[in-house]
């Protein structure tokens, strides 16, 4: 079932991505794969997905917002707004989610940001040294 799920998932989420204009927004497939592990990660039912996308549209589009105002400033007081978010929408996610399904998506969050991350920085030394 839970495999089904993600197959379902994945493929409207292909179906999204391709539906909109030619030239995809920088990041879409990094996010539909996002989408993905976070969905597999938490075992999200298709009625609490339906519930639970667009409070994490709105969360991320937060979270980005908060690092774009503070590039290259204080980390601890980005870290700090970071937070501030998180809190705030740790209880819209509680009103789809259980509290333990709450902290489960912040670690699959993080997890996937780190994976990320670490996928990026190896493409990039590989490259230089291809160069």
């Amino acid at each position: 079932m839970k495999k089904i799920l993600l197959l379902l998932t994945f493929s409207f989420l292909i179906t999204i991505l391709h539906a909109q204009d030619k030239q995809p927004r920088p990041g879409s497939k990094i996010e539909a794969m996002k989408i993905a592990y976070i969905t597999n990660k938490i075992n999200l039912s298709t009625e609490e997905a339906q519930k639970f996308w667009p409070i994490y549209n709105k969360y991320a589009a937060e979270i980005r917002e908060v690092y774009l105002q503070n590039r290259g400033g204080d980390e601890v007081a980005l870290e700090e707004k970071i937070v501030e978010v998180r809190k705030k929408y740790r209880s819209q996610f509680q009103t789809v989610l259980s509290d333990e399904r709450v902290n489960q998506f912040f670690k699959a969050d993080k997890e996937f940001n780190a994976m990320a991350q670490r996928e990026i920085m190896e493409r990039r030394q590989q490259k230089k040294q291809q160069n």
